[in-house]
């Protein structure tokens, strides 16, 4: 064959495999249905390794161990589905096989998008997303929930686009929410879906926003997910407040107020970053109703 019909002929073939593939289907996502009832997803979204717990005001002798764990968690309702809080690492900076790290510190092994797939959800199919709080453990994967409506409070909407940005998170992580449908929480409590199962519960002090969520579940029972309302449970008993709080006052007031509510509604409080308590949580594709 003469070699400009064998560069014809290669072309033809690789143009011909090009439209082939464009017309294969991606694989698809094997959708969810609204559950009966509301749902808890907990996620595994890594872990921090503290170098220095002084600003906790605990010892190393105080705490079962300086590790904190990063849970991401899914809220999945009859009317819709939330995202709480979504990890430390971004899924771009997980390699295959491998572990991504960010600020040396803080590494996660499995992509959230992957364990969302797992249980028949994409990005684009979340209703909101909400976060305790703007720190950079908890918005890594915020990009990719951009066309969901962002449920936050002006005070912490304001700091995490504010100019220079704080030191204590990444805006490249949260970039895109800049323009995403937003909704502006303006009440104490937050009625994410309008029958009291799922409420945003304000708890500022740890930053100038900072929430916590209460969920209703009718097998589980009442559930609080604590955001940094505590980091360690050594500060829950021994009653420490952080050194680096935005406001150690109103931290203070607002474990107050939460530890009021918990008694009044006889909630469990899960503190996110609790490393022992929450490695004993089912994960998903498991669920807590």
């Amino acid at each position: 064959m003469k070699p400009g019909l064998s560069r014809l002929l290669l072309l033809l073939l690789a143009t011909a495999f090009v439209v082939c593939t464009a017309l294969v289907p991606a694989a698809q996502v094997r959708k969810a249905g609204p559950p009966g009832s509301v749902r808890l997803y907990v996620f595994d979204c890594g872990q921090l390794d503290i170098p220095d717990i002084s600003p906790y005001q605990l010892t190393r002798a105080e705490i079962a161990t300086n590790l904190m764990s990063v849970p991401c968690f899914l809220v999945a309702h009859p009317r819709g589905t939330l995202m709480w809080d979504v990890g430390a690492v971004p899924d771009r900076l997980i390699p295959p096989g491998g572990t991504g790290t960010l600020r040396t510190y803080g590494t996660s092994r499995r992509k959230l998008e992957a364990q969302l797939n797992q249980v028949g959800y994409a990005p684009a199919d979340i209703t909101y997303l909400s976060f305790s709080h703007f720190h950079w453990d908890h918005v890594g994967n915020a990009n990719l929930f951009a066309r969901s409506t962002w449920l936050v409070r002006q005070a912490e909407r304001d700091v995490m686009f504010a100019e220079p940005p704080s030191v204590r998170t990444e805006p490249q992580n949260f970039s895109a929410l800049e323009n995403s449908k937003t909704t502006i929480i303006t009440t104490p409590d937050y009625d994410v879906f309008g029958d009291r199962r799922v409420v945003i519960k304000a708890a500022p002090g740890h930053s100038p926003g900072h929430q916590v969520l209460f969920l209703d579940l009718a097998k589980t029972g009442p559930v609080v997910l604590s955001g940094d309302l505590y980091h360690y449970p050594e500060e829950r008993t021994l009653k420490k407040v952080p050194t680096t709080e935005f406001n150690r006052e109103q931290s203070a007031a607002s474990r107050a107020a939460i530890e009021a509510f918990l008694a009044r509604v006889h909630a469990q409080l899960w503190i996110q970053h609790d490393f022992n308590a929450v490695a004993k949580l089912n994960k998903a594709p498991a669920y807590y109703e």
